[in-house]
């Protein structure tokens, strides 16, 4: 589960910049983050791919009004609304941006290139037809809190349990990486979204960051088929609650546009 995915980067900050709260140059900037470039294929109007700047202003003019963020899995279509083919490419990417008021959407696909230690990270993202249709289980701010809190809690017994709560080089480098970005100005979220929703993802990375540990460490102290099995049952259902913690953080911002609150 990524702490930060792409998809939440140009909904966050491509709903600032569409509220005028951000220029185009730091929203673009926010963005691409650490990748080299990003570009949008399949524009309405363009023959080929264009550059986020030209994009983001392209979707303004057709009538988008925000973006959502769609981290579907197998067997759960988070945030999709449809049709088949767009929903594949969504699954296949683990993310899509969905945009409210035309019925487009966004899939990424990253290239990478050069040696280790240098590679070079560049983003197409594929512009496509989106069914106009609420999006699938997408749960409230507040309803998501609530079931963060519950499942973490719930989880960490069965881990601490365990004892596969991650430990070692892999568990220490997770956690640094994400002290440090939290040390960096507590950006988690673009400028215009509610308090709340910037609680709701902060609670819902650090249980992705959970997860990760959890799995990236081998079975931990689970050393027994069952015990093994438990911790899978464990984990599944929190890292499927954290999925839509970060979702219905990220689209708070259309959400209270739609109940008129800003």
């Amino acid at each position: 589960m990524l702490s930060e995915p792409r998809s939440g980067r140009l909904a966050a900050w491509g709903n600032a910049l569409l509220a005028g709260l951000v220029s185009p140059d730091d929203a673009v900037l926010a963005i691409v983050g650490e990748d080299a470039v990003h570009r949008v294929e399949g524009l309405p109007g363009e023959s080929g791919p264009v550059g986020l700047t030209l994009a983001l202003g392209r979707l303004r003019a057709l009538g988008v009004k925000g973006l959502r963020v769609a981290l579907p899995a197998p067997g759960h279509p988070l945030g999709l609304s449809g049709p088949p083919d767009f929903n594949a490419r969504a699954l296949d990417a683990e993310e899509a941006v969905v945009c409210h008021g035309v019925a487009l959407g966004l899939v990424p696909e990253v290239y990478e290139a050069g040696p280790e230690g240098d590679v070079h990270v560049e983003v197409v993202w594929h512009c496509l037809a989106v069914r106009e249709a609420p999006p699938a289980d997408v749960p409230s701010l507040g309803e998501a809190e609530r079931e963060l809190a519950e499942a973490l809690h719930e989880a960490t017994e069965v881990l601490s349990r365990l004892d596969v709560a991650g430990s070692g080089p892999v568990a220490e480098a997770a956690v640094d990486a994400y002290r440090a970005r939290a040390e960096r100005g507590r950006e988690v979220l673009a400028p215009g979204y509610p308090p709340r929703a910037v609680r709701v993802l902060e609670l819902a990375q650090r249980v992705g960051l959970l997860i990760s540990v959890a799995y990236e460490n081998g079975h931990g102290g689970a050393v027994s088929a069952s015990e093994i099995s438990a911790r899978a049952l464990a984990l599944r259902p929190v890292e499927r609650t954290a999925r839509r913690a970060q979702v219905a953080a990220y689209n708070a911002f259309v959400e209270e546009r739609e109940r008129g609150v800003r």
